[in-house]
């Protein structure tokens, strides 16, 4: 992890495993308007043609445990058009606090709310502000589910053609009364086949009409070579337990496999890390980064008890984040570090004592990220 203002991490940690990565591997990202896929010499729009390879152009940065954060899409507030200078400065408050990795395009990055040359210009964004600031070891990993297994596949080759490392993929859910036993893990092989960079499986039921992946399927699909990790935002640790001890997943303590086994909330990070799964993709870490690091940290260092006791501020902090959503997230950053904006249209703009409320229920736990 790039170096920050914190104290010195322990010998051996997590931080220190990211702060010892190479910085020099990686190339920028660079700068310009947003291009099409279809425009650069390496992309195929063709689902005919093999998988793109960019392996001599984009090495991807590894994958280590710890706390990844869904980012925000900021948008003008007047006119909603995107406001790049946001997303970049946010992206690098986050690396400054100690993030493991940055995810774009998720539900908190309003995907569905964005066009193909958005979600690139969200990415490309995102990717060269972290290398213009120092952070270019840090990974990147973007949201690339939809419909069609031809859309998503699409989306991975925009995500890495502007600086993705890794794709979270979403399954499919429109069409679900349609589909055979077998479509959802074929959904996510030829994904996995064709995408050039390898990719995460997104279990969000409350996303996708309830669909819930079992352990079973996971550890099934776990076996292709370009399936690193799953986010579990079921909530269901016996379910991140069975999946973690079948593929060997990465933890704070052993590499294992490199099998990233994530859970997909902050209010279950010290739950997740002692089932034996690899830290956590939260949406709370948009304004509370450091809290959600702490709990890894003191996880990491034994001391359990101060870890349960962050954990429930944290928990309970999430709990107005999963309350008010992604309209409630902008609002208490907009209350408390003075930027934020609203969400997209048709979400509504809270009013002034919907936003008091929003930052009410905030307030424990930015006090405890701002002594932090």
């Amino acid at each position: 992890m790039p170096p920050h203002n914190d104290a010195p991490s322990p010998a051996g940690s997590y931080r220190q495993r990211l702060a010892n990565l190479s910085l020099g591997t990686y190339p920028s990202s660079g700068t310009g308007a947003v291009q099409s896929p279809g425009h650069s010499p390496f992309y195929s729009s063709s689902l005919d043609s093999p998988p793109v390879d960019f392996q001599d152009q984009n090495m991807h940065r590894p994958l280590v445990p710890g706390v990844y954060v869904p980012t925000v899409a900021f948008f003008d507030k007047d006119s909603e058009d995107l406001d790049l200078d946001t997303v970049a400065s946010h992206a690098v408050r986050l690396a400054e606090a100690g993030v493991a990795g940055i995810t774009t395009q998720g539900s908190n990055g309003e995907a569905v709310h964005l066009s193909h040359n958005e979600r690139m210009a969200v990415t490309r964004a995102t990717r060269h502000a972290l290398d213009e600031a120092g952070f270019n070891a840090l990974p990147l990993i973007v949201g690339c589910g939809a419909q069609s297994t031809r859309e998503a596949i699409e989306l991975c080759r925009e995500a890495h053609y502007t600086g993705g490392d890794y794709a979270l993929v979403l399954p499919p859910s429109y069409y679900r009364s349609l589909f055979r036993t077998e479509s959802i893990t074929e959904y996510f092989h030829d994904i996995a086949s064709e995408s050039p960079i390898p990719i995460l499986i997104y279990n969000y039921p409350g996303a996708v009409s309830g669909m819930d992946l079992d352990s079973d399927a996971i550890i099934k699909l776990s076996k292709h070579p370009n399936i690193v990790g799953c986010k579990l935002t079921c909530g269901n640790t016996g379910k991140l337990a069975r999946v973690a001890a079948a593929t060997a997943a990465s933890t704070l303590a052993d590499p294992g496999s490199g099998f990233m086994c994530l859970g997909g909330s902050a209010d279950f990070t010290l739950q997740t890390l002692v089932t034996g799964g690899s830290g956590i993709i939260g949406g709370l870490a948009n304004i509370a980064p450091r809290a959600c690091i702490k709990i890894v940290s003191l996880y990491e260092s034994g001391k359990l008890k101060e870890a349960a006791k962050l954990q429930a501020i944290v928990a309970r902090g999430d709990w107005a984040a999963i309350q008010g959503g992604i309209v409630g997230t902008k609002s208490a950053l907009e209350s408390y570090f003075g930027y934020g904006g609203y969400a997209r249209r048709p979400l509504p703009r809270p009013k002034p004592t919907e936003a008091d409320e929003f930052a009410r229920g905030f307030k424990e736990l930015v006090t405890l990220e701002k002594s932090l």
